[in-house]
């Protein structure tokens, strides 16, 4: 039996954003759902650290790039479209 992947994120914010806020919780929940104990996430508010967020070519928030496994998969948005997310991603539904 294979050992099933550890998925590495990395997601954008903005601050306090509706928008931000909202793509915290359903990325969190998302992963809760979907890859339970199989996931990393890092926030990278670009209020924050804009140097690090211009350096990694993000210019909308939030963004969410998911790192491992390959390929990299990038979605901008605050990931309310659950289906629309885990194909964008390439996640197991």
């Amino acid at each position: 039996m294979s050992k099933r992947p550890h998925f590495k994120f990395r997601l954008y914010v903005a601050g306090d954003s509706p928008n931000s806020t909202q793509a915290r919780a359903n990325l969190q929940t998302l992963c809760a759902t979907y890859l339970p104990d199989r996931h990393e996430i890092e926030v990278v508010d670009v209020l924050c650290d804009p140097k690090r967020a211009l350096a990694d070519g993000i210019l909308l928030t939030p963004t969410l790039i998911k790192y491992s496994p390959p390929p990299i998969r990038k979605i901008i948005g605050n990931l309310s479209q659950t289906q629309t997310v885990l194909t964008a991603l390439a996640l197991p539904d």
